[in-house]
């Protein structure tokens, strides 16, 4: 009965995503359906999380490229906390396969839904990093 839930959240989002086509998330009734839409989910939300961090990268040289020192630390602060951060996202998504049941189908459905989550969660952040002129840089009212 979870995974049905799990699934109608994570299908939606998939629609979201993909509007342009078919997904497997299209129509999920049975545990493989739901596992594949997993798979779908998590690979997408992975192609966004490396969309976002290219893209974060890119605005951070555009930004200081006239400042080699302070771009090489902002790189080099940028790249650690994403490790860091993978690390988190895969431990998390460890303990909660074992709230799921035995079945290997369902564990694996749990974590790829867990790590497509995470992940879109870090996108938008990633997004919202030096973001020039952007709402963080204005004054208090």
């Amino acid at each position: 009965m979870l995974w049905v839930l799990a699934v109608l959240a994570v299908g939606a989002h998939a629609a979201d995503k993909d509007e342009d086509g078919p997904t497997p998330c299209d129509k999920v009734e049975t545990s493989a359906q739901s596992l594949k839409c997993s798979v779908y989910n998590k690979d997408t939300a992975q192609s966004g999380l490396d969309e976002a961090y290219n893209q974060l990268m890119a605005r951070i040289s555009a930004q200081f490229s006239d400042q080699k020192e302070l771009l090489k630390t902002y790189q080099d602060k940028v790249k650690a906390a994403n490790d860091l951060w993978i690390k988190l996202r895969d431990a998390d998504c460890a303990v909660e396969i074992l709230e799921s049941s035995s079945d290997d189908s369902d564990a694996e459905t749990t974590k790829n839904n867990c790590l497509a989550q995470r992940s879109d969660e870090r996108s938008e952040y990633l997004q919202t990093l030096a973001t020039q002129g952007g709402e963080s840089d204005a004054p208090d009212e």
